[in-house]
């Protein structure tokens, strides 16, 4: 009998990752993809809360805090609905358009073929967000 995949998911066909046929295998992928991380659904996600929470609002220093956590909130809540096998990190950042630049960058060490990043930029008349999603499948 062949062994289980050692990273313990049950696995209804041959994992692509390990071959196991059948048994435990935490990087099965489905023939479909519906498992894997889609970045235009994703982006989808993240334009719908910033538009749902920002709108045409003007910067407001009081309220980027709430602001931040509402489309952070929105992020993870409408990720979970899709109910796929990751772990997700969301960040935003709101910066007042005051004429200073903002530098932003990221470096992943993980596997391309089972995680996912996205980031969606969006600029208002009078502040910029950036809203990045990690996702790390388990």
């Amino acid at each position: 009998a062949q062994a289980p995949c050692l990273v313990g998911r049950v696995a209804p066909s041959r994992c692509a990752a390990c071959s196991v046929k059948g048994d435990l295998c935490l990087w099965y992928m489905d023939d479909e993809g519906e498992n894997e991380f889609v970045s235009e659904q994703v982006n989808e996600i993240v334009k719908t809360a910033i538009t749902k929470t920002l709108g045409t609002a003007q910067y407001n220093k009081d309220r980027v805090n709430a602001w931040c956590s509402q489309i952070i909130d929105d992020c993870l809540k409408e990720l979970a609905k899709l109910q796929k096998p990751f772990k997700y990190v969301v960040t935003c950042v709101i910066m007042q358009k005051n004429g200073s630049p903002m530098h932003t960058g990221l470096a992943l060490f993980w596997d391309t073929k089972t995680d996912g990043v996205s980031c969606v930029q969006t600029g208002m008349d009078t502040m910029d967000c950036i809203t990045t999603v990690f996702a790390c499948m388990i």
